[in-house]
């Protein structure tokens, strides 16, 4: 029996849910305040800039986001069998909820990562499969935007120099492929001693069954193996993954171009690129604070007046952040049957591992 004064098991407390928005705006107040804030040069001129906006910029911007997040959700259905591939629009709700939930709990990817796994299950795909769609679409994702960024830097320091930030920036990114690829190589040279190893980790892990757990991984082998004879797979998901981030990119220039200033394509692709390299450290959701710092200064670095952008990166973070957080609310209530009041809330919880 549950008395009519107690939350149930599937609703979140009220007071633990209130104190999570609470912790959320004060977060974002005091990385406003002082990450963001003291980038912006001179309010009047700032106000001046707001007064010039062009709208059709904003228009847009927000149209390539857009198609920014289709195009990840078709990274995502090319990784999977055509027998087992949502509809692309359900792939673009299980996408928005995924992010939703990346953006508001601290170390999100692994939270959106339970989420969008789920979600996937439920659309009829196989673990297996959905497993490995994921895992290969982190793989080509962090594989681009660290190309991006190499460009970037290829391009930009024989005429501006080179900066300490870029190498930790790179150094970072390169750490990552290179866990990336010593996972891929393990689970596909290396098998036999890859999975005993996980096995016996497993083992000594409570709430884990250490088959399942091994026979995942041996899945993700074999998946990971047929992938790699399968070059035109691999080339169709690079495509897609190359197309989410360079979309995403250009609603940075548009939105720095609404503001006045034409900011140079290596140097944005810099700025970009060692945001989002950073962004990867989990200190924040979704990198906040990290990425506007990070993209201001950078921008700055490389010619963007100091007004055109942080209005410009506020704007983007606006819209490539902050909107995706209520929409992927309403689009997780239409794909699990919630209620849309409190659905944040209610998806933040579902993504509970041990559930």
């Amino acid at each position: 029996m549950n008395p009519a004064n107690e939350p149930t098991e599937d609703e979140p407390h009220p007071q633990r849910r209130a104190l999570g928005l609470v912790a959320r705006a004060l977060l974002f107040a005091g990385v406003f305040h002082f990450l963001v804030l003291p980038q912006i040069g001179g309010t009047r001129k700032a106000l001046g800039l707001l007064g010039g906006l062009d709208p059709l910029f904003l228009v847009g911007a927000v149209a390539l986001e857009v198609l920014a997040l289709l195009a990840y959700a078709q990274l995502t259905r090319s990784l999977l069998p055509p027998t087992q591939r949502p509809r692309l629009w359900r792939m673009f709700r299980i996408v928005l909820s995924s992010l939703a939930v990346n953006h508001v709990v601290p170390g999100g990817a692994a939270a959106g990562g339970v989420l969008q796994y789920r979600l996937l299950t439920r659309s009829g795909v196989d673990t297996a499969r959905a497993s490995f769609a994921m895992a290969a679409q982190s793989l080509g994702s962090a594989l681009m935007l660290n190309v991006l960024l190499w460009v970037g830097l290829v391009i930009s320091i024989p005429t501006t120099g080179f900066q300490p930030l870029y190498a930790a920036a790179a150094g970072i990114g390169a750490v990552l492929l290179a866990v990336a690829a010593f996972a891929v190589i393990a689970l596909t040279r290396g098998r036999t001693r890859t999975l005993r190893v996980i096995a016996a980790l497993a083992e000594r892990t409570p709430r884990l069954d250490a088959a399942r757990v091994t026979a995942a991984f041996g899945r993700a082998a074999d998946q990971l193996t047929t992938l790699g004879r399968d070059p035109k797979l691999a080339a169709t998901a690079i495509g897609w993954a190359a197309a989410n981030w360079l979309l995403d990119a250009a609603v940075l220039w548009l939105f720095i171009a609404a503001f006045g200033h034409r900011a140079s394509i290596p140097g944005l692709l810099v700025a970009y690129g060692l945001a989002n390299v950073l962004a990867a450290i989990p200190l924040s959701p979704g990198g906040l604070g990290v990425i506007e710092t990070t993209l201001i200064l950078t921008l700055i670095g490389f010619g963007t007046p100091r007004a055109a952008a942080s209005l410009g990166v506020a704007a983007y973070r606006l819209v490539q952040f902050w909107l995706p957080i209520p929409a992927g609310a309403a689009a997780w209530a239409t794909l699990a049957g919630g209620r849309k009041r409190d659905a944040l809330a209610a998806m933040v919880d579902h993504t509970n591992i041990g559930e």
